[in-house]
């Protein structure tokens, strides 16, 4: 995990996302994943830009296959955004920055 993202378990995953206070953006990512290992320095530096309203946290569907299961998640890097317990927002793949920041900055 990076400097600014966490990692999240199938355990914590109701404390860390759908109980937090503010806006969760959740990667679904995996060792083997080539796009998932190319978006983590981007949801790095967003992390770090978008403290404390928005908080990053990785979730690596091969250690942890209830959750993913649970929100459909078929194919990987996926990324869900929390409000409040809720998903608001969900982007499929590599994305660029710009995409992701967007999101998130419609939902603060």
């Amino acid at each position: 995990m990076g400097q600014h993202t966490q990692p999240v378990t199938d355990a914590s995953f109701d404390k860390d996302v759908l109980k937090a206070s503010n806006l969760v953006l959740v990667d679904f990512w995996a060792e083997w994943c080539g796009p998932c290992r190319a978006l983590g320095p981007k949801l790095e530096e967003i992390a770090q830009e978008m403290s404390p309203q928005v908080k990053i946290v990785k979730m690596n569907v091969d250690e942890n296959p209830q959750t993913p299961g649970q929100f459909g998640i078929r194919g990987i890097p996926a990324m869900l955004l929390f409000k409040n317990g809720k998903q608001v927002g969900e982007l499929v793949g590599n994305h660029p920055k710009e995409d992701i920041t967007e999101l998130l900055k419609s939902h603060v």
